[in-house]
């Protein structure tokens, strides 16, 4: 036997190997061995595993965190800003300028709806519940002289309260319904007998009164104690589905009476600074705001649409090219487009800030501003595939002087009637007017026949508009001080 094969010895019969002692302990070394280099190599590699999964984890949370400083350094903004003049927010420049992209859906959205609902292109103005009691022929007169085919009428105000005897026995049991107007049956009667476009204004969210009365569905702070805004004024809580049924109650009962649609304003989470230490229960859990304000627009859409109602939704101007601010307000232009009827963005000039769509003072510019918006409301829009449910886009438009602000100027007919052109240059055709007196501009607005003609024969595109010769004012306006909502008064 040659002496190498003193190491390896084989067995005939049963083919096992057998290792001598010197030949075992060779292996065993070089088993040791290897498996020290495989156990190197293995931490090594998880080291690098454990590194680099941590590095990920800290830039996942580095991210979360800078998202939510922004998100919580736009809502004191915000809250600051939310009292700042009589209708409503204050918008400052965006924060983040992108479009929120949509997300994809493949259902086919009420298919078996048959829509036998007359539409029509509403230019319209925005009247309280006293003045559609106690000056209606005024307003009437004017919708008559003019160009002017729609009024948007509070039903359910900014306090909760139910603007007329309604038969709603939910509203009933809380004590919401009142006597502002006293003849709803005759006002609707009268108006459309004048081919007036009725619209019924119902507050959502911002509901003192349901707040009030069902604690249960008011937003609570993770103390157990109900949020106030800076009014003092509770909200109720958008995630309650029993919330959502109580609103799409009231809209139901405007269609019953003869409305042609339902306007929510307030359909959105309140911008001030408490909001942050709000505890939305559990029903929050898995869904954001933008999520729970979606879901209520699809379901108040089917639930209302086949009443023969049409359904809108204002929407703050911000939310068309901020995702912030929509994530703050929990409005999506894009999401809530796909099912609303209507959506009217608050585009007022005097709301936005210094620089917003890189106009220097918004309030000074009202065409350049309304066309800037308009554009930026075509190009969020038109992600949403062709074929699919796109809302009509009928935006609100400045008739009063912002003279809370610094840099304003006295709005007139010239500057009233430049948002008009500019929603017709941006290939719009509806809008609506908002003063919260009802003082409304007359000399900016055109008979049916002048409007016609003018539309027609307007040129394309038209022309910028010369600056108004009224100088800014030299003065601080309205210093530190800010207006009540003026259509609080006499309600």
């Amino acid at each position: 036997m040659r002496k190498k094969d003193h190491y390896l010895n084989f067995d005939a019969k049963r083919r096992k190997r057998k290792f001598t002692s010197k030949r075992g302990m060779k292996g065993f070394l070089g088993r040791g061995i290897n498996a020290l280099l495989i156990l190197v190599i293995a931490l090594g590699l998880g080291t690098c595993v454990f590194f680099y999964a941590k590095a990920k984890m800290e830039d996942t949370d580095k991210k979360n965190f800078a998202d939510n400083e922004l998100i919580k350094r736009k809502l004191e903004e915000l809250s600051d800003r939310t009292s700042s003049g009589p209708y409503g927010m204050w918008i400052t420049n965006p924060v983040q300028e992108e479009i929120i992209e949509p997300v994809e859906d493949q259902e086919v959205w009420m298919a078996n709806f048959t829509d036998n609902r007359k539409a029509v292109k509403a230019k319209g103005i925005y009247i309280t519940a006293s003045k559609a009691n106690s000056s209606i022929d005024d307003l009437l007169k004017l919708v008559d002289d003019t160009e002017l085919n729609a009024m948007v009428i509070d039903i359910k105000d900014d306090d909760g309260r139910i603007t007329y005897q309604m038969d709603y026995q939910p509203a009933i049991d809380i004590n919401a319904t009142r006597g502002y107007i006293s003849d709803i049956e005759g006002l609707i009667k009268k108006l459309k007998e004048h081919d007036v476009y009725l619209i019924a204004r119902v507050v959502a969210f911002k509901d003192p009164v349901l707040a009030e009365k069902r604690p249960e569905l008011a937003l609570k702070y993770k103390d157990g104690s109900t949020f106030r805004d800076k009014d003092k004024l509770a909200w109720v809580n958008p995630f309650k589905k029993e919330v959502w049924d109580y609103l799409v109650g009231v809209a139901s009962k405007c269609a019953e009476i003869g409305f042609d649609e339902v306007n929510f304003d307030y359909i959105r989470f309140s911008t001030d600074s408490g909001m942050s230490n709000v505890d939305f229960g559990a029903e929050a859990s898995n869904k954001t705001k933008i999520e729970t304000i979606t879901e209520f627009v699809k379901y108040a859409c089917e639930e209302l649409r086949p009443l023969g109602i049409f359904v809108s939704a204002d929407v703050y101007g911000a939310i068309i090219s901020s995702s912030v601010d929509a994530k703050i307000v929990g409005q999506s232009y894009v999401e809530m487009s796909k099912y609303l009827d209507y959506i009217c963005p608050m585009i007022y000039p005097s709301h936005y800030g210094d620089g917003y769509y890189g106009i220097k003072y918004p309030d000074t510019e009202p065409y350049n501003l309304i066309l800037a918006a308009l554009d930026a409301s075509r190009k969020s829009l038109n992600q949403i595939p062709e074929g699919e449910h796109r809302a009509k886009v009928r935006p609100w438009l400045q008739d009063f002087t912002a003279s809370w602000i610094k840099h304003y100027i006295r709005y007139g007919p010239k500057e009233v009637r430049d948002q008009i052109e500019a929603v017709y240059d941006s290939d719009y055709s509806e809008w609506l007017l908002w003063n919260g007196s009802m003082n409304y501009t007359k000399g900016a607005l055109y008979t049916e026949e002048e409007a016609a003609f003018h539309y027609a024969n307007r040129p394309t595109p038209t022309p910028l508009p010369t600056p108004t010769e009224v100088p800014l004012p030299t003065r601080v306006p309205n210093s530190g001080k800010y207006y009540e909502s003026p259509w609080k008064s006499g309600n």
